[in-house]
């Protein structure tokens, strides 16, 4: 009897002894097994515009992120039903499950029921391989019971429900109810919840998407099952299998317009907020962008159409970006016309400016400097700087010109006179201040011929500078940025930079105003206010041909650059035309948009405005006639064609033994009087036109010499 007592106390000690060793071993190897990063699970990024509106998901799972509390109890309380009913009894693993689940295998002769648990679900997706090994079953065990002691069943089903694949590339149950319902998880009805919970077993086969007759089947299945648990009345279980199943599919996919835009997302979250591609893909941020919906599907539309784009062929290429000029904020953005997700971005590739670059390396400066203003006279002559011998595209030279006319008809030779005049270092000093680089020391520079060029985004930055009283800020595409818990991590603050003074910008404004309304730029149509400057840059080998084509513009409101082109230019692939066609495009843009045409530019407070030139008659007609006064004895009454512009001065000039003299002057007249002649050796007269703004004169009238009885 004591052996007895003594074998089968040894018997219970041993027992003891391997069972808690076997305890600790699994104790030991689940904490070695469980790696916590790894339940930190990928979640969706979001990228809205200013008023919240989705534009597109970054992921690499589709996986919007939810807490226990956020998923309603009938929702939870289906897949416990239809995946582990004994969820909240077992301690990782259901034996009762495993021993059920094995006889129903013997019986069936095959695999016909799972035994595995919420938390074996969870521990085999999230730790190990799908292998079918006695091996990973045993990890699975191990890991699963470690689960359970690290995590209350909370937790373990909030992991769970975020975890599991719901087909079509969406990962746990807020994408799911996104996807299928287009709702909220909290938004879930009790027969909702059911078919979502269906689901996972199968995702192809059961997916409402691919076989509603198969979802819907296997949907009443789960609501049986709750009512067989107890979660629902029998009554409610009747009443949702009566429910159809109404889907809202919300796939989210990505509009090839924002393509550009998304890359240039990520682009800027990297090199300013330090956010790997891969990093922004899984970490389930909020992204507000400035992007202007419109205006971006608009211009991607429009760059499509072969009309807007004279090239040899098809392949011609073209770029766009639009900004809001207040704050930098990147509108719409197109990188090319048939951009591909990680492309070449024409947008930040440099190409030939040409005379887009007139404003900023000559004409602004000059300016600046104060040596010049709107109407001082430019030599306008065909003249050689060494080798350097630039010509009028018109090839036309009219000696002198103002530098409002020189912009307006993008003449070249007075800006190279000018930059020479002013210094190369001075006009790449400002270009500088615009935030464009370059390494090129000559003269070309006045007409954008620069070694590696500009890009558009440089131009539309750029040009903000006259857009808004000479400051420039960085455009921006990113303007706040928030984590999953909803706290601002990141936002983009304005910065401004002046590059010129208000008076210069208002000044270019102006000039370049008249570029569009009757310069280079008067292709196509906009209603609004516009202000802009071309760019053609020529490919010599064939008479006539074009390399790169420009306009660079901005409204009250917004400012933008579009280049278009070839990326390789050659004999069989040239633009057959120049800038005509990125001006008429760009309008098109903006007048497609109902973008605001009803703002005007308005003069910065201090600012002197810049009137309209004055435009001299090109041929005056003079008459005398005699006639007696009172008190000026005898009169003669010069006259001549009428004035159009109230502005014009007249100076008078008497002749008398050979020699002109000017004996008066009048301003938007068209008469003078010379009293107390002597009729007995009557002068003659003439009179010149003369413009104040330009201190040039006009054409001289013909000559006169009043009559007596005339």
């Amino acid at each position: 009897m004591k052996r007895k007592l003594l074998v089968g106390a040894i018997a219970i000690v041993l027992t003891f002894v391997i069972g808690l060793t076997g305890y600790i071993f699994i104790l030991l190897a689940g904490n070695k097994v469980i790696d916590e990063q790894k339940l930190v699970m990928d979640s969706t990024t979001t990228l809205v515009d200013q008023n919240g509106s989705v534009i597109s998901k970054l992921y690499i799972e589709d996986r919007d992120l939810v807490t226990i509390d956020q998923i309603p109890s009938h929702v939870q309380e289906a897949f416990i039903s239809i995946e582990d009913a004994r969820f909240y009894d077992h301690h990782g693993i259901d034996l009762k499950a495993i021993v059920r689940a094995l006889y129903k295998d013997l019986i069936a002769g095959s695999k016909v029921e799972g035994g595995s648990t919420i938390t074996q679900q969870l521990a085999k997706n999230v730790f190990l391989s799908n292998e079918k090994t006695w091996l990973r079953k045993t990890k699975e065990a191990i890991i699963s019971i470690n689960l359970e002691r690290r995590y209350s069943k909370k937790k373990l089903l909030e992991m769970y429900l975020n975890q599991i694949y719901f087909g079509h590339g969406a990962y746990g149950i807020e994408t799911a109810a996104q996807l299928y319902f287009n709702k909220t998880v909290s938004e879930l009805s009790l027969e909702e919840g059911a078919l979502l919970a269906g689901i996972p077993k199968s995702p192809t086969y059961y997916s409402p998407i691919n076989d509603i007759d198969k979802s819907t089947s296997r949907r009443n299945l789960v609501i049986d099952m709750m009512d067989k648990k107890g979660f629902i009345s029998s009554e409610e279980a009747v009443r949702a299998k009566g429910k159809v199943v109404t889907l809202q599919a919300n796939d989210y996919a990505k509009n090839p317009a924002f393509a550009t835009y998304i890359d240039m997302v990520m682009e800027e979250a990297k090199q300013r907020f330090n956010l790997s591609n891969e990093e922004l893909m899984t970490g389930g941020y909020m992204i507000t962008v400035p992007i202007d919906l419109q205006v971006q599907q608009v211009a991607y539309e429009l760059f499509k159409k072969e009309e807007f784009f004279p090239g040899t062929d098809e392949t011609v290429e073209g770029s766009f970006v639009l900004m809001d000029a207040k704050d930098g904020g990147v509108l719409a953005v197109v990188g090319g016309r048939n951009y591909v997700h990680k492309g070449i971005n024409r947008t930040i590739v440099k190409r030939q400016p040409g005379s887009t670059l007139k404003p900023l390396a000559v004409y602004g400066p000059a300016l600046e400097e104060e040596d010049y203003h709107p109407y001082s006279l430019l030599v306008d002559q065909k003249l050689s700087y060494g080798t350097y011998s630039p010509e009028n595209y018109s090839g036309v030279y009219k000696g002198k010109i103002s530098m409002y006319d020189a912009i307006t008809s993008s003449a070249n030779a007075p800006a190279v006179w000018l930059l020479d005049k002013i210094g190369i270092d001075v006009g790449k000093k400002y270009i500088d201040k615009a935030g464009i680089s370059i390494p090129d020391k000559g003269l070309a520079i006045a007409l954008g011929g620069l070694e590696k060029g500009t890009s558009p985004l440089e131009m539309t930055k750029a040009y903000r500078a006259f857009a808004k009283e000479g400051k420039v800020v960085e455009p921006y595409f990113i303007k706040k940025m928030t984590n999953q818990e909803g706290e601002l991590i990141a936002s983009t603050e304005v910065v401004e930079k002046e590059v010129f003074s208000p008076q210069t910008a208002w000044y270019v404004t102006r000039m370049l105003e008249s570029v569009v309304e009757e310069g280079t730029a008067r292709a196509g149509e906009f209603g609004g206010s516009l202000a802009g400057k071309t760019g053609t840059t020529s490919y010599t080998n064939i008479p006539g041909a074009s390399r790169d084509a420009w306009f660079v513009g901005y409204t009250p409101d917004v400012v933008g650059a579009l280049w278009m082109g070839y990326d390789t230019t050659d004999d069989q692939h040239y633009l057959k035309k120049g800038s005509s066609y990125p001006t008429t495009l760009f309008k098109k843009i903006l007048s497609s948009s109902q973008l605001d045409e009803t703002a005007s530019f308005i003069a910065p407070s201090g600012v002197a405005e810049l009137e309209k030139p004055i435009q001299l008659p090109e041929d005056t007609k003079l008459s005398a006639h005699l006639t007696f006064k009172a008190f000026g004895l005898f009169t003669v009454q010069l006259q001549w064609n009428s004035v159009q512009d109230q502005r014009v001065m007249y100076q008078v000039y008497e002749e008398k033994d050979n020699e002109w003299s000017l004996i008066g002057e009048v301003t938007g007249e068209e008469q003078f009087d010379v009293e107390n002649v002597n009729i007995f050796n009557l002068p003659s007269y003439r009179v010149i036109p003369y413009n104040p703004q330009t201190e040039e004169s006009g054409t001289p009238s013909n000559t006169v010499r009043a009559k007596i009885g005339s």
